[in-house]
């Protein structure tokens, strides 16, 4: 794949990454329907390296949610859920109303939107798709927390419909949700973040206050816990002071 990709110059770790996780899905189909070993191939993997992606600071966090809050639109209430919830873009556009228990305070996290390129009679084109989650890790249950579910059971809404849109037929594409977000983030002055920095603050945040790793990685839906500490925990300098003043002893 050295030479792989449009400019023939190589393809990024990421794209690798998801390739593979595409495989590994076949693989683990072929395993299971058709009783075939595919052990090795479950191994494949590539070594990743994860650049440190700016969070949100407290005080931006609390500008954020206060707008959000005070502005609450199927949009801005899309973007507390991403961070509180920590979904990632896709699966919040893909998320029905349906897939919210509010006796059980869950959230199904089953499906994921995505646009992809497609070569139609010589033509490149691309659609929008909805499918499962990138790997069976992603597909989960995510505990809704209080300040959040009083915001969607008081939230008019139909079962099958977008969570984002109220419809049935017409959802919100990642791309037109990130144009949003950049909206709502002009108008309360936040620079320099996209979309996905919401799950890198949940992630750093939950960490920050005592979160439990392991299950902080199945919420944010990884295979493992070192994914959840190497890729999207940044720990502040706040945090730290306080870990270094726990070894006084004098």
């Amino acid at each position: 794949m050295a030479d792989g990709g449009i400019k023939n110059e190589g393809l990024s770790s990421n794209t690798i990454s998801s390739i593979i996780s595409v495989l590994k899905r076949i693989f683990e189909y072929a395993d299971k329907q058709l009783k075939i070993n595919m052990d090795y191939f479950k191994r494949l993997g590539v070594k990743q390296n994860f650049a440190p992606i700016k969070i949100l600071t407290i005080s931006e966090q609390k500008k954020l949610n206060n707008y959000l809050i005070n502005n609450l639109t199927p949009c801005n209430l899309g973007i507390l859920m991403s961070m509180y919830l920590g979904l990632r873009i896709g699966e919040l556009c893909a998320l029905k109303w349906c897939d919210i228990s509010f006796d059980e305070h869950i959230v199904s996290v089953n499906k994921t939107m995505q646009r992809l390129q497609t070569d139609e009679n010589g033509t490149v084109k691309t659609k929008v798709i909805i499918t499962k989650p990138k790997s069976l890790s992603s597909d989960r249950k995510i505990p809704i927390p209080d300040n959040i579910y009083s915001l969607l059971i008081n939230m008019e809404h139909c079962d099958n419909t977008f969570l984002l849109t109220g419809e049935e037929d017409k959802y919100l594409e990642p791309r037109t949700m990130q144009n949003k977000f950049k909206t709502v983030l002009q108008i309360c002055k936040i620079d320099n973040v996209n979309f996905h920095t919401l799950r890198h603050t949940f992630a750093t945040r939950c960490v920050e206050l005592g979160f439990d790793i392991k299950s902080l990685s199945e919420i944010l839906g990884h295979s493992n816990v070192n994914i959840t500490l190497n890729k999207y925990v940044h720990p502040s300098m706040t945090l730290k002071q306080k870990n270094m003043n726990m070894l006084q002893f004098f």
